[in-house]
């Protein structure tokens, strides 16, 4: 009868090891899926909308399609086409300057509202209401034969608003008649 407890024992002995070690190997498992989702989280993702081509300069479309006071929103670019009362173009970044919120065009307010802590931009991109304390960043803007065409290579960052982070469209040369 001792024979049998001490087998009884072994083999008790034996699958306790055994449990012990996939028990182990789970803790591990469980450990290295915890550590890969805090990186998944922390490591900052790729944009939610592909980029049809590298081209870093988006082509907005012709000056006449844009309308006086307008702001249009360019996904794939990241930015806001506006055309101000004088007819000039600005391209602005959509990020909060104070912590880089998305931010939104409201049009019956007539400015970018920060759903995060509510700073406002007028439509040139200036500071209206804090907490944030610059404007928004700005892309360069060229028109080249009526078509208005933004570089989004890099923002270019601004304390506030200036006549000269404007573009307009090319005035036609007067024609001036010879007389002989």
């Amino acid at each position: 009868m001792k024979k049998q407890n001490t087998e009884t024992a072994e083999t008790i002995s034996g699958r306790r090891n055994f449990l012990n070690w996939i028990w182990a190997c789970l803790g591990v498992a469980a450990v290295a899926e915890i550590l890969w989702a805090a990186v998944s989280f922390l490591r900052p993702q790729a944009s939610e909308i592909p980029r049809q081509n590298s081209d870093p300069r988006v082509t907005a479309g012709p000056v006449n399609a844009f309308g006086i006071g307008t702001v249009t929103a360019f996904p794939r670019g990241r930015f806001y086409l506006t055309r101000l009362e004088d007819g000039g173009f600005l391209a602005l970044s959509r990020k909060c300057t104070h912590l880089g919120c998305t931010i939104p065009w409201i049009g019956e307010e007539k400015s970018f509202i920060c759903p995060c802590h509510a700073s406002m931009f007028d439509i040139r991109g200036a500071v209206v209401h804090s907490p944030a304390s610059r404007a928004l960043d700005h892309f360069p803007v060229s028109i080249e034969n009526g078509i208005v065409r933004v570089d989004t290579r890099r923002s270019i960052k601004r304390s506030g608003f200036s006549k000269e982070q404007v573009v307009y469209p090319d005035r036609q040369p007067r024609q001036t008649r010879k007389t002989i």
